[in-house]
């Protein structure tokens, strides 16, 4: 079935991108954290399939012309997809970005593929339509699904405070769609600047450099931090950025790209820098942590296998 599929292939990006290591500051396979572990991850992959599904029944559902864009619901999805992840593992919020950018993805990828031969323009196309016919009650539901899962340094959108009791009332009266509050966030969260610029980072930094990777005979780990630290490079970590600010999230973007102009994880000097690297940025004890990285190197990888790319 379409949704199975959309589901397999999402959840694989999923499993490859935490499992990739060295990824400087992230938890991989080899490394983790007092709280946060390999594991957790594995566990929250699980938990949010069935919501990737859901998601790719809506998308057939509007391809077949049986509901209206505005009719999907995409933050009750959301917020159940952020429920189903705290319910499965101990850690907190593992993944709530990737569901963030993995939703409207599933949304299309079951629209597509129920309409027509699959390809990343009729994708790209349809997430874009997806975003911006969302709602308030979109709004109100994802704001209720990042208080759900307490990320890392995040407060305030402008005046909208996720922690105001009367949020649903504001963003109802100011008449705010999911898509309004995240070109006021896209500013500074690269997952917002997603939905914005029609995924701009993972269609056209990612995925390209990915694609590269894998056709130069680079392994799947390879190319998965090789992606990683292009991404890193060339787009400033928001998760960092909110915490400490422009100044360290570039200074951590330039290191990312002297490691990849020394060759990164395929040559032995690129290979120590980038480990030297990791142990610097976990010494901090998670917090100078490049989260936001991880998220589009995993979404990077699920248009990669969407469109056919297998390990």
């Amino acid at each position: 079935m379409i949704e199975q599929y959309v589901t397999n292939c999402l959840q694989l990006a999923m499993l490859l991108e935490v499992s990739a290591y060295p990824k400087p500051g992230n938890v991989h396979r080899t490394a983790g954290y007092d709280d946060t572990k390999f594991e957790h991850f594995l566990a929250s992959t699980v938990a949010v399939g069935e919501q990737f599904r859901n998601s790719a029944k809506k998308g057939i559902l509007v391809s077949k012309g049986r509901i209206g864009f505005e009719k999907i619901r995409i933050g009750k999805i959301i917020k159940d997809a952020v429920q189903s992840m705290l319910d499965w593992q101990s850690s907190g919020n593992t993944s709530l970005g990737i569901i963030l950018l993995f939703v409207p993805m599933a949304i299309a990828g079951g629209a597509v593929l129920e309409k027509s031969k699959f390809s990343l323009e009729g994708l790209r196309q349809s997430i874009k339509k997806i975003v911006r016919t969302t709602t308030c009650d979109d709004a109100i539901k994802t704001y209720e699904a990042i208080n759900l899962a307490r990320p890392g340094g995040l407060g305030k959108v402008k005046k909208y405070d996720l922690k105001m009791e009367s949020i649903s009332n504001e963003i109802q009266k100011d008449n705010l769609s999911l898509f309004d509050i995240f070109k006021i966030s896209s500013s500074y969260d690269s997952v917002a600047r997603e939905w914005v610029k029609n995924y701009s980072i993972t269609f056209d930094i990612g995925y390209p450099y990915f694609d590269d990777c894998i056709k130069k005979d680079l392994s799947v780990n390879e190319a998965i931090v090789q992606t990683f630290l292009k991404i890193l490079s060339t787009v400033p970590d928001s998760l960092i950025l909110r915490k400490f600010g422009l100044s360290k999230a570039e200074e951590i973007s330039f290191r990312a790209k002297k490691i990849l102009e020394r060759g990164g994880i395929i040559t032995e000097r690129g290979k120590k820098e980038l480990i030297l690297f990791d142990r610097l940025l976990r010494n901090n004890k998670n917090k100078i942590n490049p989260g936001t990285t991880a998220d589009l190197t995993a979404s990077t990888l699920a248009i990669s296998i969407l469109n056919g790319y297998r390990p």
